[in-house]
């Protein structure tokens, strides 16, 4: 069975090409939808068989190398195309595949009268692709073409709606501000490549162990790659590119921004650990930076009106929680959020593409209003994934964040939990806002032009999937004081031997108990709050104020940007067309061009058209061969 784990990969490629080269010509836009979705879900049927067979061998043998091809050799660089299926690489696919199918079965009915349907469907298949390329590789290489791949993909998805000049600009934004970090990963890679002679993450493992690196060589080779981090996984000061990136389709925001390609960061930290772990200065920055992005984030949140902005800013501070656990060496913990985050918020994100489309494209939470009992489906889902992601017990975004809080207190960074506890409390207010504004008080829209109605099947039941996994999905991962957490011992055989050297923290069970009932009473008090505040309809702006507005415009962050970024590099890359472009590059051609021009003008002139004219040259010439002959 081992040697068709290729086609967790080859499956979704196949639906790219047959959508992309023929989705033109298929008639029923269904087909190309469903084929999207049956090249996902063979994916996934294939991954819970590679689940299967690792978890049946010995525990320190559940490693499996499929190799492809030879890719590169040139000298002493020998880089195969392979895939690494271990317990790491397989809780990835699983999530991809899993959580991907379901979206793609919800976009079936969304994107329901597209005339770009199977182009759509196409891109999707091909984002997965690329997804499972980056999670599976066993080389840095091979991990970095799927890394550019997503983004590509990102491109295409978020400026789908290519005629509409903000997606373009935001596919831009996105496409830009991701290059920035890939250089970071990219230089990294050659730091790895003279330290250890190999990109193979396997390799790699093996030569940390028996070769002498200076400390200072891993700080560098792990902050460049913390470079990449933050560009795809949408961290300080990368982050800007990901709210606009929810100018694409519903559909697109839910698979690239909640479970997926933002957490490609998180992954690569988790893949590249034991480098981590011994640049004790890069897990520090990795937890500030993380703290700094969740903290921020969700106070920006909390003043957005538009519902998709809402879970986007969500997405970067949740990113920021997974990049606490990492800094913190809690890399199980980490691994364990991003899958907690991907039912809960991709949950929440169809929810409210489905909201969008029961309220005929509007997306302003303020011009909503008593929609519960009119999308009930839509709500009770939205409810859930709302509750997982406040951290109330028994759903999954409880044991996670709560293990992350956990990790963060008793490895001694109080600051750090102080900030993290602030921002959960802001999770829940802002989440309990939107929930409030958008299902609760009275309509605030013109009952008379919208109509509210329920979303079709197509859509629905994949809410209701997810939302099932939202409750129940976090028993994998169960705080070691009420029983075994499954998820930590699978991965544990990934993560060993970058926990053997980081410090052991010494958990104390009362202190645990303790800390687990602060935070679930932190997002009672925060839901209780917003509920008061808002179901019946206010508004943030009513008691905050000019702070409000401070919020409301991201800290101004873009314009910022634009001024001490944006603005000096187009004044550069003027300087450099005119002088270097129009005045070297183009006088140079451009001279030339005159020099024969002119040439060819003055020799025009001797073709007159009159025959005396050509003899007497005629003879000019003859005379002059001969002259030259009698006196050589």
């Amino acid at each position: 069975m081992v040697k068709y784990f290729y086609l967790i990969t080859v499956l979704p490629l196949v639906g790219f090409l047959i959508n992309g080269l023929f989705g033109a010509k298929i008639k029923n836009e269904k087909v190309s939808g469903i084929l999207g979705s049956l090249t996902v879900l063979g994916s996934f049927v294939i991954t819970v068989l590679a689940l299967l067979h690792i978890t049946s061998l010995p525990e320190g043998s559940r490693t499996i190398t499929i190799p492809l091809f030879s890719w590169i050799t040139s000298g002493t660089l020998n880089i195969s195309a392979a895939y690494l299926v271990d317990p790491l690489s397989v809780t990835m696919c699983l999530i991809i595949t899993g959580v991907g199918f379901l979206i793609h079965v919800y976009s079936i009915g969304y994107m329901h009268g597209d005339k770009g349907y199977a182009r759509f469907f196409a891109f999707l298949n091909l984002f997965i692709f690329a997804m499972l390329n980056l999670v599976l590789g066993d080389n840095m290489l091979l991990m970095f073409l799927g890394w550019e791949g997503v983004g590509l993909c990102s491109y295409l998805l978020i400026g789908f709606f290519y005629e509409k000049k903000f997606t373009g600009d935001a596919a831009n934004k996105a496409f830009w501000v991701n290059r920035i970090g890939d250089f970071g990963f990219m230089i990294a890679m050659f730091f790895i490549f003279m330290s250890f002679g190999t990109l193979n993450f396997l390799q790699i493992n093996s030569a940390i162990a028996t070769t002498t690196i200076a400390v200072s060589t891993f700080t560098i080779i792990t902050l460049l790659l913390f470079v990449g981090a933050t560009g795809k996984s949408a961290q300080i000061p990368l982050f800007i590119w990901l709210p606009d990136a929810m100018a694409g389709p519903t559909p697109v925001s839910a698979l690239i921004h909640a479970a997926t390609m933002v957490t490609a960061g998180v992954y690569m930290i988790g893949r590249t650990s034991l480098l981590f772990a011994h640049a004790p200065l890069t897990m520090n920055v990795v937890m500030v930076i993380g703290c700094l992005t969740a903290f921020m984030a969700a106070t920006i949140a909390v003043a957005q009106n538009d519902i998709k902005k809402i879970l986007a800013y969500s997405t970067v501070s949740q990113l920021g929680f997974m990049f606490m656990a990492m800094g913190a060496g809690a890399f199980s913990t980490g691994i364990f959020h991003v899958t907690t985050h991907a039912f809960f918020k991709a949950l929440m994100f169809l929810a409210a593409g489905s909201v969008i489309h029961g309220m005929h494209d509007e997306q302003d939470v303020t011009k909503m209003g008593g929609l519960k009992n009119k999308m009930k489906v839509t709500f009770l889902t939205f409810l859930m994934g709302g509750i997982a992601i406040s951290g109330i017990p028994p759903f999954s975004g409880f044991f996670s964040k709560d293990e992350i809080l956990s990790k963060l207190f008793f490895s001694g960074n109080y600051a750090i939990f102080g900030i993290a506890v602030i921002t959960a409390f802001l999770t829940a207010f802002y989440v309990f806002r939107l929930i409030s504004l958008t299902f609760y008080g009275n309509p605030r829209y013109d009952e008379s032009h919208v109509h509210p109605h329920e979303s079709p099947a197509s859509m629905t039941i994949p809410l209701i999937i997810l939302a099932v996994l939202s409750v129940v999905g976090g028993f994998i991962g169960i705080p070691h004081i009420i029983g075994p957490n499954i998820l930590e011992h699978f991965l544990e055989p990934v993560f060993a031997s970058a926990w053997n050297i980081l410090p052991e923290h010494h958990i104390v069970e009362s202190t645990e108990i303790g800390l687990i009932a602060f935070s679930v009473l932190v997002a009672a008090i925060a839901i209780f709050v917003s509920v008061k505040m808002f179901s019946g309809g206010q508004r943030l702006d009513a008691f905050s104020g000019g702070f409000y507005n401070l919020l409301k415009e991201k800290y101004k962050v873009d314009e910022i940007y634009d001024i001490i970024i944006v603005r000096p590099l187009r004044w550069l890359t003027e300087i450099f067309y005119k002088i270097f472009d129009v005045k070297i590059i183009d006088g140079a051609v451009n001279g030339v061009a005159s020099f024969f021009m002119n040439l060819s003008i003055d020799w025009r002139k001797i073709q007159t058209g009159v025959v005396q004219d050509y003899a007497l040259f005629s003879v000019a010439g003859i005379l002059c061969i001969i002259l030259y002959i009698l006196l050589r």
